[in-house]
């Protein structure tokens, strides 16, 4: 008799198979034949085992054989960054924390280390496919090439300087040479990543989406992650997040959306006819404070909705079963709807629609005839999956999303190899990873350490700070009618060489060591001639200690200030510096630069409104000797009578010390 049997290089036989294919076929008692790389074929077992033999057949022992799941966004070497700092906004997180210490320590050993935890800490998870977006990203892919798994390689492209490029130029270089590099490998999809909106210019959104369509690879990017995000685009471009980054050309290539927690019905129609995924991130969302994402709405409406961890460091973990469970019940908490989102469907968001919504799911995310064999058996007998009920077709769906662990994954293949068999991994050593990992947490602790005790450290840290030592002379006096003493000023012959006019917004936060200084945090309205805003700057200016000399009525100010541009808002500020008590100072004021004999005065005319402790006239000019400051505090004076001010009422207060 002839035998017609093909030989395969594995079979796994007496599993029970789910598919996750488009007929969620689903086998009992079934087997898989591995050719290569390759799933040769699947299906009932007697019917496989019919027509293939291969050298290495494996005895699932009746555990679940399903494909690997698919982490659809994160940032894999951030698990050396995992607890730095938590319980905190996102932007606080983010610009107050994260990036101050990548700055300091991000390096490609850095990133391979991160890399190689992370690779072991997935597989443990049963994550066979990841997407990731970091710097030095082709770190990232050496060591996940290396260790064996399947992923989606982002470099990171911002409009500031990162870790490994000074300007972004230069990350767009980095991601051109990785792309070219590294297009055809078998397990690393390279990709560019321009951050997000808020941190890329529209030049940026252009310039990557326009690299990712030349290589035909995918784009990895955050979008509408907060309110806040949304709300600062509304304002600043009058249209919302989505609508904003397709004008930039974003959507020319294919793009892997994460987060997407505050979009409209519209918005994710524009998302499913531009054929991106997204990538939703439950744990972190809710860690965060971000929100919750229309995830069942976008299921409707077609879209291709993966799951994701997010980072290490925001998350706190990669762990996919948790995500899952957690992306279920949040949909049927916030609808108020326990049919929202079943089991099977989450599931399916971890594997299938994951790798459709990376643009891979050709490759990966279902057990089906010529994919990719990316696969897990899971034992769901353990005592917090027990007992087991046969009458739902639906019930394995069901026990895997809400009642199985990570610990319950006892074998892992990628590619047609072993990465973990019996819960052992197999390639990296995990006490040698522990132990360089601690020496990292112990620099970054000194670190932190050390620039937590200070105010100037942690201003520094968050990035272009400018050192300044101010002498002046100064005079303050309060008036009963501001507008009397301008009217004497114009209508004189003294020299006026600059009037402007603006509101002052001013926060100054105290701290309970005296020494720390006072920072302040300054938000000026200038206004034209018809009182209409016309620019709006801020800035953070830390004071030091004041030193004093006295000239009759006058002073001589010599203060140390470290000044830095105020990118973000007031509440972040004092949520970073955390600061005993916090005084806040409203005024109006015209101020003007005039000659007076030969020497140059500035004049402000202020109405202090918060609180209303009422108008000041203060005269200022900037010094450099002692001599000179004699001079000056004469001429100050003079100046001050000649307007008409009574010196009788002359203060050398600081507007805040007048309040507090």
């Amino acid at each position: 008799m002839e035998n017609n049997m093909k030989t395969v290089d594995i079979l796994l036989r007496n599993a029970e198979v789910l598919t996750m294919d488009h007929e969620f076929r689903r086998y009992e008692c079934g087997a898989l034949a591995i050719n290569g790389k390759i799933i040769e074929a699947v299906g009932d077992e007697k019917e496989i085992l019919a027509q293939y033999t291969a050298p290495q057949i494996v005895d699932c022992a009746g555990k679940i054989l399903m494909p690997g799941l698919v982490n659809a966004h994160t940032h894999v070497p951030m698990t050396l960054l995992r607890g730095l700092a938590d319980d905190l906004r996102l932007d606080v997180w983010l610009m107050g924390y994260m990036m101050p210490v990548e700055r300091e320590f991000v390096s490609p050993d850095f990133v391979r280390l991160g890399t190689q935890l992370a690779c072991v800490e997935m597989t443990r998870s049963g994550i066979t496919t990841f997407a990731d977006m970091y710097y030095f990203e082709e770190e990232v892919a050496k060591a996940t090439a290396e260790f064996g798994l399947r992923a989606l390689c982002a470099q990171t492209v911002l409009k500031f300087p990162t870790p490994d490029a000074q300007f972004y130029e230069e990350s767009l270089e980095l991601s051109r040479d990785f792309i070219q590099r590294w297009k055809s490998h078998d397990l690393i999809i390279p990709s560019v990543a321009p951050h997000a909106p808020y941190t890329c210019t529209a030049e940026i959104l252009k310039a990557t989406a326009a690299l990712a369509a030349e290589f035909d690879v995918p784009l990895h990017t955050h979008l509408s992650e907060t309110a806040v995000e949304v709300e600062n685009m509304r304002r600043e471009n009058r249209m919302p997040v989505i609508p904003y980054v397709k004008k930039q050309g974003l959507f020319e290539a294919k793009v892997l959306a994460a987060h997407c927690v505050h979009v409209d019905d519209g918005e994710m129609h524009t998302l499913l006819h531009v054929n991106a995924g997204v990538a939703h991130n439950p744990s972190s969302n809710m860690k965060l404070s971000s929100g919750v994402a229309p995830i069942t709405r976008m299921l409707e409406i077609g879209l291709n909705v993966g799951i994701g961890t997010d980072g290490p460091a925001s998350n706190n973990d990669l762990d996919m079963f948790e995500e899952m469970r957690l992306a279920s019940f949040l949909q049927k908490g916030f609808s108020g709807d326990p049919t929202t989102l079943p089991a099977r469907t989450t599931l399916l968001m971890a594997t299938r629609l994951g790798a459709q919504a990376m643009h891979i799911g050709h490759l990966t995310g279902s057990l089906e005839q010529g994919k990719r064999a990316d696969l897990i058996l899971i034992d769901i007998e353990p005592l917090h999956n027990s007992p087991r009920f046969q009458h739902d077709p639906n019930g394995t769906y069901a026990q895997i999303v809400y009642a199985a662990k990570a610990t319950d994954v006892k074998d892992v293949m990628v590619n047609g190899k072993w990465l973990m068999r019996d819960q052992q991994i197999i390639g990296l050593d995990e006490e040698d990873l522990l132990k360089h990992s601690r020496d990292y947490s112990r620099k970054i602790d000194q670190f932190l350490i050390q620039r937590e005790s200070s105010v100037l450290s942690k201003l520094v840290a968050i990035g272009g700070t400018s050192e300044e030592e101010s002498f002046e002379i100064q005079l303050k006096i309060r008036v009963d009618d501001r507008n009397k003493l301008i009217e004497k000023l114009l209508h004189s012959d003294m020299e006026i060489l600059r009037k402007r006019h603006y509101r002052e917004f001013d926060i100054y936060f105290f701290f309970a060591d005296i020494n720390q200084g006072i920072l302040r945090y300054r938000e000026d309205e200038f206004l034209n001639e018809m009182g209409k805003i016309e620019q709006v700057r801020s800035r953070l200016t830390l004071i030091g200690p004041t030193s004093e000399d006295k000239f009759e009525q006058e002073v001589l100010l010599s203060r140390s200030r470290y000044l830095a541009p105020a990118t973000q808002s007031p509440r972040f500020y004092r949520e970073y510096f955390k600061p005993h008590l916090a005084k806040e100072i409203e005024k109006d004021r015209i101020r003007y630069l005039v000659k007076f004999k030969d020497v140059e005065f500035f004049i402000n005319f202020d109405e202090i409104t918060k609180p209303p402790i009422g108008q000041f006239v203060e005269v200022k000019s900037r010094t450099w000797s002692r001599q000179d400051a004699e001079m000056k505090s004469h001429l100050i004076t003079e100046l001050i009578s000649f307007l008409g001010a009574n010196l009788d009422e002359v203060t050398s207060d600081d507007y805040i010390e007048m309040v507090r």
